[in-house]
């Protein structure tokens, strides 16, 4: 059986408390978060929580600054060519002008793109007085880039450009800002790290919110905090871009090597929840969904089509209810009596959605990313 949106069955209302114990009490089922590792976040909300998650992420080991270059092998490495996953170079769904082999390719000199890549700070370690521990290392916002294309960002705030300057094979952008609050030089990502960015930004505002990450003027933090021009526009990234799986692996990878998570990777709507409009809320660590195993849910990610597979003793009326993160009913089914049902995702935009399938025994709840 298949629906999409124009040809719903019938549109029910749920309880609004019932949405926001579902949205913050789920994950994602492949994210690798120890057992715990959040507690301590447990039911605070605002400016508390944002310090409960600075108390459980601040105490990480530190790499070296040579000890980079192997850590990348791990957090950065391309899963279908073993190659350095660059994201001033990556283009993704098209191939990429030129790939980088780890070690052989490490600067080095360089004149042009191409030529190898280096340790990127995604936040300039000028910003934060230089070769200062643990920042200086901090594999959250670190990451291997095109020598030459760090150059031409150097120290600039990231931003939405306008009347671009300088352009990278894949699109990363140097110019004037279009973002207002700031009319001085930024740069800009291509759309499908903008949500990387931001949630590493996050990070760096929650880990290190004690210490000065604006050191310089030209910067996109004051002291320990995001100035608002560039808060604002990092939750329309976050919000824009997604969580990916390239996020949600390297997550994991950097925790085995720092023993550290970003929380806005685990839970995306942290965002919110500490930066944004939804700071009232009380963040619920995850509580695992034990539904039946027979069940599937596929794929997730998803791009049009999402597939719901149903045991055939567990089909009896079925009910669908198909949230986006604004707690908007965009999709309801009901009593449906197939063991197989597919909803087309395709008219809905990027992001996250929440999916709610009951029938007359249980409910269990699911956190859909649309790509």
């Amino acid at each position: 059986m298949r629906f999409s949106p124009g040809k719903t069955l019938h549109v029910t209302s749920l309880q609004w408390a019932f949405l926001i114990l579902s949205l913050f009490t789920i994950s994602f089922a492949y994210a690798q978060i120890p057992q715990g590792y959040y507690t301590s976040a447990q039911n605070k909300n605002g400016y508390a929580l944002r310090l409960a998650m600075h108390n459980i992420i601040k105490n990480h080991a530190s790499e070296s600054y040579n000890g980079l270059w192997n850590a990348f092998y791990s957090t950065d490495r391309r899963p279908d060519n073993g190659k350095v996953w660059d994201i001033y170079s990556d283009r993704p769904g098209s191939t990429p002008v030129y790939y980088f082999t780890f070690g052989s390719d490490q600067c080095g000199n360089y004149s042009g793109e191409g030529d190898c890549y280096n340790r990127e700070h995604s936040v300039p370690k000028s910003w934060f007085g230089g070769s200062v521990a643990p920042m200086y290392t901090d594999l959250f916002h670190l990451y291997p880039t095109d020598g030459f294309v760090n150059s031409k960002r150097g120290n600039l705030p990231i931003g939405k450009v306008t009347n671009a300057t300088w352009t990278s094979s894949n699109g990363s952008k140097v110019g004037t800002s279009n973002v207002p609050g700031y009319s001085g030089q930024v740069f800009e990502p291509i759309d499908s790290f903008k949500g990387d960015f931001a949630r590493t930004y996050f990070y760096m505002a929650v880990c290190y919110m004690d210490k000065n990450l604006g050191v310089e003027t030209q910067s996109n933090f004051i002291g320990g905090n995001l100035k608002p021009w560039s808060k604002d526009l990092l939750l329309q990234w976050a919000s824009m871009d997604p969580v990916s799986k390239k996020e949600i692996d390297r997550n994991n990878a950097v925790y085995q090597i720092q023993h550290n998570r970003n929380p806005f990777i685990d839970f995306p709507e942290l965002a919110e929840m500490i930066f944004g409009s939804d700071t009232n809320l009380t963040f619920t660590t995850h509580i695992p969904i034990q539904e039946p195993s027979t069940w599937k849910i596929y794929p997730n990610p998803i791009t049009n089509q999402l597939n719901i597979q149903l045991s055939d003793n567990q089909t009896d009326n079925i009910s669908i209810e198909l949230y986006d993160m604004m707690g908007k009913l965009r999709m309801t089914i009901q009593n449906a009596y197939e063991d197989h049902i597919q909803l087309d995702m395709s008219p809905f935009a990027q992001g996250i959605y929440l999916l709610k399938v009951a029938n007359d025994q249980n409910i269990y709840t699911y956190k859909i990313v649309k790509q």
